[in-house]
């Protein structure tokens, strides 16, 4: 018997670790992360236990005699809609409509998922939206072309140099560089002609919109060290685009 309970408690924990590595690769905040795995456990017999979510890593202890586990998160990317099947499992789990092996499986299935459309839309949808950008900072129609071939190339570049090299920021800083100096290159001959315009719209599809508002949410949910270290983040990625369009200013 006891044996059989220590199973369902090591079931538990790998369940909610499962569900918790799903959520945090994918974008979700740290609150959010915590609060699916404690509402998992607690729905599957385990009331009392705890969780420490970091960008990087995991910790989940049952408060009981089983010692607390670790996974290590060395990936992360957006993907909503696998946050938002994980919180439809976490709730179905919650209200008895599905039991613990079906919860397994069907978070092996998410975790396993492709949600993230195909590269060449993103970049299609890079680059048009850099031009919408452009007309939203009140650039003209006519750099509107311009800023579209600039924002697809800037998030094609930062697809490949991500691939390449291990160094994050490396990539942005190189497709920043890229992109700006495109830009120059417009309007030298005479294709666009306001550079400023056509480099803030274009740098928009890089910008992490994502790690600044989780920054902000895990600060005020006092997360401070997810908070901190999402800022961080954050401010390398910005300050890596910033250095890689003053680079071209510089240059030319």
């Amino acid at each position: 018997m006891e044996d059989k309970l220590d199973h369902l408690t090591f079931e538990t924990i790998e369940i909610c670790l499962l569900a918790g590595k799903i959520m945090l690769q994918s974008g979700a905040e740290t609150s959010r992360v915590e609060d699916t795995m404690t509402r998992m456990a607690t729905s599957l017999g385990l009331p009392r236990s705890h969780s420490y979510v970091t960008p990087t890593g995991i910790i989940f202890s049952t408060d009981g005699a089983e010692p607390a586990k670790l996974i290590r998160i060395t990936e992360r990317t957006t993907d909503l809609s696998k946050v938002a099947e994980v919180n439809n499992v976490s709730r179905a789990l919650t209200s008895g409509a599905i039991t613990m092996p079906e919860a397994r499986l069907r978070l092996r299935e998410i975790e396993q998922d492709k949600h993230t459309y195909p590269i060449w839309f993103q970049i299609v949808a890079a680059a048009i939206s850099s031009g919408c950008f452009l007309i939203m900072f009140r650039g003209g129609w006519y750099d509107f072309i311009p800023a579209v071939l600039c924002g697809g190339l800037g998030l094609a570049s930062v697809i490949y140099f991500q691939r390449i090299v291990a160094v994050k920021f490396f990539a942005e800083f190189s497709a920043s560089f890229l992109l700006g100096l495109l830009a120059f290159l417009f309007v030298k001959l005479g294709i666009g002609y306001e550079v400023d315009k056509i480099i803030i719209g274009s740098v928009m599809p890089i910008v992490p919109g994502l790690l600044i508002t989780n920054a902000v949410r895990d600060l005020m949910s006092g997360h401070l060290v997810s908070g901190i270290s999402k800022g961080a983040e954050a401010f390398l990625t910005a300050f890596a685009i910033g250095t890689g369009i003053a680079l071209v200013f510089i240059l030319l």
